[in-house]
């Protein structure tokens, strides 16, 4: 009894097959590609890409210029002066456009096109950021309640955009809303007519 106790104590533990460092290699690249895999879906939920298309937004966007957009599954309550990305089937079946939004659903909007000042709800819109004055009236009736669901919206370029000014395109339905552009990723050359401005990217207002 006593040798057979002796036997099992002296035994000593199978040595454990070691891990190549191939073997630990494509361990970690499998773990690496589950990783990217799940790191794409969220940024293709979150975000999209769009390339603003026209005159429309100058100065504040160029032709050319690549946006990042959040995604609408994440951008549900539109407010004055985000830059969105829509798309009416009214208006060139479809296609994307690029618009900020004026006021949003119950706000009455307004509009001098003598002066070229908009009103929202009575009060004079600051708005440094257009490029020419509102003096298009483009056919719609003014001043303008803003549907349930519904946003005004216009380009920053007043004379060379159409928008809710024009009863081709007129309300934003918010769920005909595509996300929001919040950041410039690369800058266009509108068309070829100005040089490319690095310094251009960054986060939009």
């Amino acid at each position: 009894m006593a040798d057979e106790e002796k036997k099992e104590s002296t035994d000593c533990p199978e040595p454990q097959e070691k891990t190549s460092w191939q073997q630990n290699f494509l361990l970690y690249l499998h773990d690496l590609t589950h990783l990217l895999a799940v790191i794409m879906l969220c940024f293709i939920l979150l975000f999209r890409f769009v390339v603003v298309s026209g005159p429309s937004m100058f100065s504040t966007l160029w032709d050319g210029d690549w946006l990042l957009v959040l995604s609408s599954v994440f951008y549900h309550n539109p407010q004055y002066g985000d830059i969105i990305i829509a798309s009416k089937d009214s208006f060139n079946d479809g296609e994307p456009i690029v618009k900020r939004v004026i006021a949003t659903e119950g706000q009455t909007v307004d509009i001098d096109f003598g002066s070229g000042i908009v009103y929202v709800d009575g009060v004079a819109l600051d708005e440094d950021y257009t490029n020419t004055a509102t003096s298009n009236a483009e056919g719609m009736t003014f001043p303008l309640v803003v549907d349930d669901g519904c946003l005004f919206v216009m380009g920053d370029n007043r004379a060379h955009s159409k928008d809710s000014r024009d009863p081709e395109i007129g309300l934003i339905d918010k769920r005909e809303v595509l996300g929001k552009a919040i950041f410039l990723m690369f800058p266009g050359t509108h068309g070829g007519e100005l040089e490319r401005d690095f310094d251009r990217i960054g986060a939009l207002k």
